[in-house]
């Protein structure tokens, strides 16, 4: 007697397979749509920053019959020191970074490979700080400035960003996963704390170095609300003041702010393009040894 071999089995696959290519073709349809709708206002700010100025905002986002207008870019730099803006941004930024890597690295090894009485109590009230707005802070270190004279000044600007608690515990957390038997050979080769930090940790914290250098670069090359209040002279502002003051004294020439903005995203644009795998791996990293 014959028998026949049920087709079920087979249907079941064909269908699962069905439903994984339905629901993989779907996840690409939101996370495109989703690109989507975040690019469109940098190729917005692109193609108006090339418009003249009577055709900003006629409803077609293409330049019309006049064409492209690629000298806006000049016009920004013969309008305002565009220049300076820029160069104040990048130094303040690239001050700040280098510092807060140097104490939020030196804070963090002490936390991690120290032992010493009420550490942890410490820690625990030093990321506290986390939980203030930076506004309420904003008060005080104003106070501060004022009197130490560093109103006006980028020493002003640099000075209270140069320590953070969120980079503090973020490299904690590298530290954390390091082999303390590393930091006991070293010890046991004659290297004292400061060449066990230097030489032993540090590069072992390489990732969350970079992960906390795009954040912090980032986060202070578009601060805004510390430098309005801060500075007084035309020649320190940063972009975002430089640009508030150019968009109040100039009037409403769009077409040149965003030549200007545009201007201005493409550091960040940059930094995030080169090192945005060592971003993603360090933040994974850090989220495994947490």
């Amino acid at each position: 007697m014959s028998t026949n071999k049920s087709p079920l089995p087979q249907n079941k696959n064909v269908s699962a397979d069905l439903r994984k290519i339905s629901a993989s073709v779907v996840l690409h349809v939101v996370l495109i749509s989703g690109s989507f709708m975040l690019v469109l206002p940098f190729v917005w700010m692109l193609l108006t920053s090339l418009k003249s100025l009577d055709e900003v905002g006629v409803g077609s986002w293409l330049p019309g019959e006049a064409g492209y207008h690629p000298e806006n870019y000049q016009s920004v730099f013969e309008k305002i020191p565009f220049a300076r803006y820029y160069w104040n941004s990048l130094f303040i930024a690239t001050c700040v970074t280098f510092l807060q890597l140097f104490t939020s690295s030196m804070a963090a090894f002490s936390f991690s490979r120290l032992e010493w009485k009420g550490r942890d109590q410490v820690f625990v009230l030093y990321l506290s700080t986390m939980m203030l707005p930076g506004l309420v802070m904003m008060i005080p270190n104003y106070q501060i400035m004022i009197s130490l004279g560093l109103v006006d000044t980028m020493v002003g600007l640099i000075l209270p960003a140069a320590f953070t608690a969120f980079g503090t515990f973020l490299l904690r957390q590298f530290m954390l996963g390091i082999p303390a038997s590393l930091d006991e050979a070293a010890e046991i080769d004659g290297a004292n704390k400061w060449r066990v930090f230097w030489d032993v940790i540090l590069p072992l914290t390489r990732p969350g170095l970079i992960t906390l250098a795009i954040f912090t670069f980032m986060s202070n090359y578009q601060s805004f609300f510390w430098p309005l209040v801060m500075l007084r002279s035309q020649h320190k502002y940063t972009l975002p003041i430089g640009l508030l003051a150019f968009d109040s004294t100039a009037g409403q020439q769009t077409n040149l702010l965003m030549a200007a903005v545009t201007m201005s995203v493409l550091p960040m644009i940059v930094v995030f393009i080169i090192l945005q795998k060592k971003l993603v791996a360090g933040i994974q990293l850090g989220a495994v040894k947490g």
